[in-house]
């Protein structure tokens, strides 16, 4: 039977945004109705093309646009034939087609945060799309600004960038920018607040629905922290954009018409349209009217024993005249639009025929004629090589005592830890709950990528130790090696006393997966005993460290870890990014996207979870308060001026830099404090707030004797009025020099980046003090010091 759809009006839905028994610490006041698309930013044509199809449609169809159903891709919208519509094909995620064999396993987002390279970013998106369409899926469901790292706990973190707002909103913009320049549309996720794996949907105790948690975010944090890296998505014209699991100030974010509305479609001018994460719609007509113009996935299945809250339930909402018309129209275009935009009516490939095999849904239950083509291989040569690159531009160097890197020609090397080898329980995990189809947890195999539905199905992975290896047989070296951790927690590494290594290269790595947060932010498998029981034998020990971040480091002070290395999730060229980075063919140039405390307890650990709230029957009980507004990562350890054990942005290089000379240019005198209201709003928001005001300029040297790259950073101070924190980034480049060879670098600044966000007016307001600019290499070298006052 097909579910009722909910008639509640929206006074319902009203009472339903203000339902916070708990707290009062953020809202979300009532926006409606939901606005038009009216295809500003470039996507006027394409907006008339989906009008012409619209007029096509019934309402049955129309319906059909809006709601998932059963296909061959882990997300389908079926075809209309009639017109020539072949439907959509939705595929995870933000690093590869996951639902796919024959592609590419890239670096994760953290991986490429880490390289600070914008270039290298865009290109990794452009050839993620360009195995997306190879193998006919229209959307790639990614990249991820959401979860933003608000915890360092958080289990999905690695699948983003970094808690830096700043830096995390260029580099989604650069990775709109590369896969949709393949002609696929990017989906943006999670939409918004969505900082934790833990109760991040319904659940049940004692027969009593809980419902999933509640992020309550105030006014400020959420437009200067956490929607901040959304709307340079929507600026660099994402199709989509996902709405999370969690609550928002205690509506369900795909029905909060705050975020939804009055955020994303009005004041960021989004033009696309808001998808549900799988099964994150809780209602019908009240989630329309919130903004949602999608249901993912729909259908009736053996996973799923619901049908979709849209689908046939839309059909009679506007026959009744519960929905109007008008709202569904502009749900189409939202979705049609993209899709004439990128041209994807035109000789886009068929469905690569694997993905049936592992669909969301059995074929049995497909209703509709989907056209699957044959399986095809979309990996590239050039593809590996960004990958491999890549992974080494993400690579950061955090110790480098007595110059124990890069290595020259050592005979003699040792090689420890379960990190270092290969897979050994498939190249697919899929699920952390350790089943034989889908390992997660693996004891020994290199930790590549994580888990969960961001993950990839690897081709081939080139472990750490098959490179060291091959390196090694190179030049005649000999490569002793144990990967077996409790081994080596045994007394392993006695047999090795008699020869011991010249180096020894101890790989750890740290798990974390889709669904669950992480316990601890030291590498696990006995990693704190390996590394110091290695130090005992080996006075050249090196350290390097695969898998979610940030880690602490319990042994780092040991005199005999003689370099420490966080390789972060690289990707399938794991082993061979390593080895370039440890021979110095490339100089290690990665810098860190998150701070590394002295201690795990030093970090806020915002992350709700206890055995009382486990075991509550309050329907309520789960609420998260960003009391800390934000104060996260480098920010919050600013604020109490703590110590750290490698600040954010901190990353060593195998040559010097020098930076000097700070300039700082005012264009023109006495703006206006708040963007003019009158001016038009195109993706991203007021077209004034993307105004370049002022521009910095430095002086940066290689002062070393070989060639490296390095990445000058901006961060700025702004007065007491705005409330700010100590400093925050607003400028980065990364920078290529020969030895002894100096270069001009200039960092634009735009009045959303000098200004910040006035409740009370509900603008970006530039503060009417002078702004502290500082210039260096991390968010605690900062050498260089000016001011500006605009």
């Amino acid at each position: 039977m097909v579910r009722t759809l909910s008639l509640v009006g929206l006074a319902a839905t009203v009472a339903a945004q203000f339902n916070i028994n708990h707290t009062q610490y953020g809202t979300s006041p009532p926006v409606y109705p939901s606005p038009q698309m009216s295809g500003a930013g470039g996507w006027e044509g394409a907006l008339e093309k989906a009008q012409a199809f619209l007029a096509e449609l019934t309402t049955e169809e129309k319906a059909q646009i809006v709601t998932g159903t059963a296909g061959p891709c882990v997300g389908n919208i079926g075809p209309i034939e009639r017109l020539s519509f072949s439907g959509l094909c939705l595929q995870d995620g933000p690093l590869a087609i996951r639902q796919a064999i024959y592609a590419s396993v890239f670096s994760a987002g953290l991986s490429s945060a880490a390289s600070w390279d914008r270039r290298l970013v865009r290109q990794r998106g452009a050839y993620i799309g360009a195995e997306f369409r190879g193998k006919g899926a229209h959307v790639a469901l990614g990249p991820v600004v959401g979860p933003l790292s608000r915890s360092p706990f958080g289990g999905r973190n690695w699948e983003g960038f970094s808690p830096d707002s700043y830096l995390s909103g260029v580099l989604v913009e650069e990775s709109v920018y590369g896969i949709q320049s393949a002609g696929v549309q990017a989906c943006i996720k999670h939409y918004i607040g969505n900082e934790q794996e833990t109760q991040r949907n319904p659940s049940t105790v004692n027969g009593t629905t809980i419902e999933a948690i509640s992020s309550n975010v105030d006014d400020k944090t959420m437009h200067e922290t956490y929607l901040w890296p959304f709307a340079n998505a929507v600026r660099a014209g994402t199709a989509s954009i996902m709405c999370s699991y969690n609550r928002i100030n205690g509506s369900y974010g795909c029905q909060n018409s705050k975020t939804l509305n009055g955020l994303l479609k009005d004041e960021l001018g989004f033009q696309g349209y808001v998808m549900s994460d799988w099964l994150a719609t809780h209602s019908g007509v009240a989630s329309i009217e919130a903004g949602l113009d999608m249901d993912m996935p729909g259908g009736i299945t053996f996973v799923i024993p619901n049908p979709s809250f849209f689908g046939g339930n839309v059909t009679t909402a506007v026959n009744n005249g519960s929905l109007s018309t008008q709202r569904v129209d502009d749900m189409v275009l939202r979705i049609m639009t993209p899709y004439f935009h990128l041209k994807q009516d035109v000789d886009f490939p068929p469905i690569d025929n694997f993905s049936s095999r592992l669909g969301f849904f059995p074929a049995s239950e497909y209703l509709y004629n989907f056209t699957l083509g044959p399986i095809v291989d979309v990996r590239q040569e050039q593809h590996a090589q960004l990958i491999r690159d890549l992974g080494a531009a993400g690579t950061v160097l955090l110790k480098n005592a007595n110059g124990a890197l890069p290595l020259k020609t050592p005979k003699n090397i040792g090689v420890f830890g379960n990190d270092a080898a290969d897979l050994t329980q498939g190249q697919y995990s899929l699920s952390s709950t350790g089943t034989t189809l889908f390992q997660g947890d693996y004891n020994i195999g290199t930790l590549a990528v994580g888990g969960g539905s961001g993950t990839g199905r690897f081709t081939y992975v080139v472990s750490p130790l098959e490179a060291i290896k091959a390196r090694g047989r190179s030049y005649g070296a000999i490569v002793q090696y144990i990967t077996d951790n409790e081994y080596l927690t045994l007394g392993g590494l006695a047999a090795l006393a008699p020869a011991p290594p010249e180096v020894c290269i101890v790989f750890l790595k740290s798990w974390a997966s889709e669904g669950s947060d992480r316990s601890t932010l030291i590498a696990e498998w006995n990693s704190t005993v390996i590394v110091n029981q290695t130090a005992t034998l080996c006075n050249n020990t090196v350290v390097v460290l695969h898998g979610a971040a940030p880690n602490t480091m319990p042994w780092r002070d040991n005199p005999n870890v003689t370099a420490i290395i966080a390789a972060h999730m690289p990707g399938q060229e794991s082993g061979n990014s390593i080895a370039d980075i440890l021979w110095g063919d490339v100089d290690p140039s990665g810098r860190l996207p998150y701070t590394i405390a002295n201690e795990e307890t030093d970090y806020a650990k915002n992350l709700v979870n206890s055995t009382a709230l486990v075991t509550s029957t309050d329907p309520d009980a789960w609420q998260a308060d960003f009391v800390e507004g934000n104060l996260i990562d480098y920010k919050e350890f600013d604020a109490r001026n703590a110590s750290v054990a490698f600040e954010f942005g901190f990353g060593l290089s195998y040559t010097t830099f020098n930076i000097s000379n700070l300039q700082v240019q005012v264009n023109g005198s006495n703006a206006s404090r708040t963007p003019n209201p009158a001016a038009p709003v195109r993706p991203g928001g007021n077209i004034e707030l993307w105004a370049t005001l002022a521009t910095v300029s430095v002086t940066v040297s290689n002062t070393g004797s070989v060639s490296g790259a390095t990445v000058p950073q901006l961060y700025l101070s702004y007065p007491e009025e705005a409330n700010a924190p100590h400093r925050s980034l607003r400028g980065f480049e990364k920078v290529v020099l020969s030895a002894g060879i100096s270069g001009t670098l200039n960092f634009p600044l735009t009045r959303r980046d000098l200004s910040y966000w006035d409740t009370r007016t509900q603008q970006w307001t530039l503060p009417t003090g002078a702004i502290e600019v500082h210039a260096g290499f991390s968010s605690r070298n900062l050498p260089l010091r000016g001011s500006l006052t605009v």
